[in-house]
């Protein structure tokens, strides 16, 4: 498996955010309120792949890899990749979303007390987002295979 590039990443944030900022122009006024926790769900999620991520380098640079227990099985470490790759692309997408949306609450303040009160859910939401993007891509980053020095011949 590849790893997440930060081009797709962001493409995929930007992608979001333009379809998010064109349905809110549109639909804005039958939109329910944004409450504050709204995006907040993000959050755990980000501070589990963030400790997973530590207990997998631990694990990889003390070589406790195997089926062994208090070892990382194989197995373990490439699902936890695949979902540290699908994490930052649900990251990224939440981003786009939450940040399309404040694109467009942002000059509506002045005119809309509507604005004013969703901004904050959105700027939680925003937040939330990238810090889970972030912690995708650190773990990901920590499930790699560490580089194994060549073996110098034998004399």
């Amino acid at each position: 498996m590849k790893p997440t590039r930060i081009w797709d990443v962001l493409s995929l944030a930007l992608l979001a955010a333009v379809a998010t900022w064109l349905l809110v122009r549109v639909w804005y006024g039958s939109i329910p309120p944004i409450p504050v926790y709204a995006g907040a769900s993000l959050y755990p999620v980000a501070v589990i792949e963030t400790v997973l991520a530590f207990v997998i380098r631990a694990r990889i640079r003390d070589h406790a890899i195997g089926p062994g227990p208090r070892q990382l099985h194989p197995i373990t470490a490439a699902r936890t990749a695949a979902l540290a790759k699908a994490s930052a692309l649900v990251g990224a997408a939440s981003a786009g979303v939450w940040a399309g949306l404040l694109v467009f609450l942002w000059p509506q303040r002045s005119e809309l007390r509507a604005a004013v009160s969703d901004s904050p859910g959105a700027i939680v939401g925003l937040v939330a987002a990238v810090l889970l993007v972030v912690a995708a891509l650190w773990l990901e980053h920590c499930c790699r295979t560490p580089d194994v020095p060549p073996e110098e011949p034998a004399p």
